[in-house]
């Protein structure tokens, strides 16, 4: 087992743990990200094309997008929350796939037309961030746009997770990604009340 997949696994027994109560799940809003919704309602952005989400859980996420227009497909390294997001989207077309950012597959490289990773780098230690930060911008077909949120790193913090600083996730930059916009919002928080939210396009 790759060292990077033991660092997830905890992910599974979670969603394992509170099937039937998605209420003690930290992160499970079971509402759509705020802060990819203010991005769809934006008249300027065009919703068209194949869109991936990197770490979906529950689904809500992917069903925005799909709403929004997109063809989409959602990953997630635990099968339990593919399950349960299935479950909650019965009647859709988005594509659930147990899938590892790491290790997808060639369909998958410089494919999709927008990418949204919220809080999934953050998830894992510092010592992958590099590695997974070049793995989500490859999926992205040139031209294709990558909104990114998480959250800022503003004190020591002894993760899961392990929020971002500025210069972490400038890191995008260094992968054929040319930031479009760069925004910090305000939402409280016991790992941080800041969050970045950055918009790149793939050149």
């Amino acid at each position: 087992m790759q060292e990077h997949n033991k660092a997830t696994e905890w992910f599974d027994e979670l969603y394992k743990k509170h099937k039937d109560n998605h209420e003690n799940i930290p992160w499970a809003r079971k509402a759509v990200n705020p802060l990819l919704q203010t991005y769809l309602d934006d008249v300027e952005h065009i919703h068209k094309g194949k869109a991936l989400v990197v770490g979906c859980g529950l689904g809500d996420d992917a069903h925005a997008l799909e709403l929004a227009g997109y063809d989409v497909v959602a990953i997630d390294v635990s099968e339990s929350a593919l399950e349960i997001a299935k479950e909650r989207s019965v009647g859709s077309s988005i594509v659930y796939e147990k899938q590892d950012i790491f290790d997808m597959p060639d369909k998958y490289k410089a494919h999709f037309d927008f990418v949204f990773e919220a809080l999934t780098i953050q998830s894992l230690p510092v010592k992958f961030r590099e590695k997974m930060i070049e793995a989500v911008a490859d999926t992205l077909k040139v031209n294709g746009k990558l909104l990114v949120v998480a959250h800022k790193k503003s004190r020591e913090f002894d993760g899961p997770p392990w929020p971002l600083t500025k210069e972490e996730i400038d890191m995008f930059k260094n992968h054929d990604l040319k930031e479009l916009s760069f925004e910090t919002h305000t939402e409280e928080s016991n790992v941080s009340n800041t969050r970045f939210r950055v918009l790149y396009e793939k050149v």
